[in-house]
């Protein structure tokens, strides 16, 4: 066939038939190219020249597009061709203008819930996203939600955050950075090329007062330490699983979200040990709690009535909720069943305070060196050389301060000695004596 005779013009039947790799002229009209990739699918082509180019302009997947609507395409570019429009050069504008219509339409609103969704699976705490959305919808939507990302200004985030910077510092804080953090997201996606309106350092910082002076910090309330041992004997008068949740919070010195959503595969009742998994420490790193023989002995009460319910898994929670719908698991107690079991109690503190409890003895009562007892709390120790150096977290030390703290808090004040500073092993206690008297493994 010589390049100016006309081609035969295939009929649907036909092009069914085609599975030979490369280009496959169809008819009908001059150019319509059925291309065989070398994985087997088929797609339509228009083939043309412009300005002695040779281009190929695509019109769709086979069998998606069908033959017919191959032709009416190719027809419609072959008049843009007739009349100087290249339809290659005309696809790629009317994309662009697509993208422009979509940028321009994307709201803050829009923006915040794809940033959102973006992140959510990288936050630690499942119930992040829906706080970072529930701050937005209470005090920024209504002024931004509905506003071109691109067009949000400078006095619009003035708008959301004045109302609330003197009277809730905090909460304002965490909303600017949730603003900045959205805009942020619709620069890098190209949604906005202005730059952030909500960046604190050199704009906002020169138009509202640091939240440091609006605001002093408030602690969390806690119970002083020589209080401790009477309140003790009040909690373990309690009834239910929330009180002892609370004894447990205070004997390991842990958070309470740490404690309530314990699970019995992470104690060792053997090794007299708790590791808590970086997924569910506030630093993202394992920490191993020892436990003193008043957590063991509630542990095991607590172990009694996970078998008893019938809960054999592991992954079973320690201090279950009663009102649990999980027959084999359980499900944790929520966050005020702790609080509720304080204010029975009638006492002006938070689970969290315990922490403090806890810190205040070590530096009041005791001489272990302040390494140990921030290590107890999984806080972080020393500057970045010191930890990269030092590999251990002093669990043997630790240990022994634990039963200090135990002893103490259920009254045993003789228990609790000093140990020297400095020393590298403790001074052994009153029950360490007594073990030793008595020939029990320490």
């Amino acid at each position: 066939m010589t390049p100016h005779e006309p081609r035969k013009e295939l009929g649907a039947a036909q092009v069914a038939t085609i599975w030979r790799r490369g280009t496959n002229h169809v008819g009908g009209v001059r150019g319509l190219i059925l291309n065989v990739t070398m994985y087997g699918s088929r797609s339509w082509l228009l083939r043309y020249q412009v300005a002695g180019k040779r281009r190929d302009f695509g019109l769709g997947s086979y069998p998606s597009v069908t033959l017919a609507d191959a032709r009416e395409a190719a027809r419609a570019a072959r008049a843009k061709l007739a009349q100087g429009i290249d339809p290659v050069e005309d696809a790629r504008r009317a994309r662009a203008r697509l993208a422009a219509e979509i940028h321009a339409s994307m709201t803050f609103g829009d923006a915040a819930k794809r940033y959102i969704a973006s992140h959510e699976k990288g936050w630690k705490n499942a119930k992040h996203a829906q706080q970072w959305q529930r701050s937005l919808d209470m005090y920024a939507m209504s002024v931004l939600g509905k506003v071109p990302v691109r067009d949000v200004s400078l006095p619009m985030v003035l708008k959301v955050l004045e109302p609330i910077w003197a009277s809730k510092t905090e909460t304002a804080t965490r909303l600017r950075g949730r603003i900045e953090s959205i805009i942020d997201w619709a620069i890098a996606r190209g949604f906005r090329t202005d730059s952030n309106p909500a960046r604190w350092k050199g704009l906002l910082d020169k138009l509202l007062p640091a939240p440091g002076k609006v605001t002093k910090t408030t602690h969390f309330e806690a119970l002083p330490y020589a209080q401790l041992p009477a309140f003790m004997e009040q909690l373990m008068a309690q009834e239910g699983r929330g009180a002892k949740a609370l004894q447990f919070v205070i004997m390991t010195a842990a958070r309470s979200g740490e404690v309530r959503g314990a699970t019995w595969d992470e104690i060792d009742l053997e090794a007299r040990m708790w590791t808590i998994p970086a997924e569910r420490m506030k630093a993202s790193k394992p920490h191993r709690v020892p436990l003193s023989d008043a957590a063991m002995a509630l542990l095991q009460e607590m172990q009694a009535l996970t078998l008893a319910a019938g809960r054999t898994t592991g992954k079973a929670y320690v201090f279950p909720s009663p009102n649990s719908r999980d027959p084999e698991l359980g499900s944790p107690l929520s966050d005020m069943t702790l609080t509720a079991v304080l204010r029975r109690l009638k006492l002006a503190a938070v689970p969290h305070g315990f922490r403090s409890t806890f810190r205040d003895w070590c530096a009041e009562q005791t001489d272990y060196p302040n390494e140990v007892a921030e290590m107890a709390l999984a806080h972080a120790v020393g500057n970045k050389v010191e930890a990269a150096y030092r590999r251990g977290d002093l669990f043997g030390k630790r240990q022994q301060l634990m039963q200090d703290w135990a002893d103490y808090a259920h009254g045993h004040a003789a228990a609790t000695q000093t140990v020297s500073l400095g020393s590298s092993n403790p001074v052994p206690t009153t029950t360490d004596q007594q073990k030793q008297l008595e020939g029990v493994p320490q």
